[in-house]
């Protein structure tokens, strides 16, 4: 078994799918719209499906805003170096909302970039093993 794909629904997909391919780099994979149910589905990842897990982007066409609720968390990408990630994402039009630094009571380097609808991403410095 193996996880195949994230969920997140989206209030305005194209803009999502700028920030997911040129702010963070991920490819576009796939899309397809279902205008019997008005939804969209975009799939984006850094690997093919085949190869790694990917994000779904879901857009209900009549739905342009979603509250984030507390339960959600983060998705996490592994960077080699969390500053100039950072630096990238800002570059290329993104919002930094947690500089790279040490995380809270450990050691790990983390920071904290936030999507066009408010959904955080973990930016985790890669360990020199």
């Amino acid at each position: 078994m193996r996880i195949l794909h994230t969920m997140l629904r989206v209030g305005d997909l194209e803009k999502s799918i700028v920030f997911y391919t040129d702010v963070l780099g991920m490819k576009m994979l796939r899309r397809k719209d279902y205008p019997e149910g008005k939804f969209t589905l975009a799939f984006v990842g850094y690997q093919d499906e085949v190869d790694g897990s990917v994000l779904e982007l879901t857009y209900n066409w009549d739905v342009k805003k979603y509250d984030l609720g507390t339960g959600y968390g983060h998705i996490a990408i592994e960077v080699d170096d969390a500053c100039q990630a950072c630096e990238e994402v800002k570059k290329r039009g993104g919002k930094v909302t947690r500089e790279a630094g040490p995380m809270k009571h450990g050691a790990t380097v983390i920071a904290f970039v936030e999507d066009p609808d408010g959904y955080k991403i973990e930016l985790i410095q890669k360990k020199n093993i």
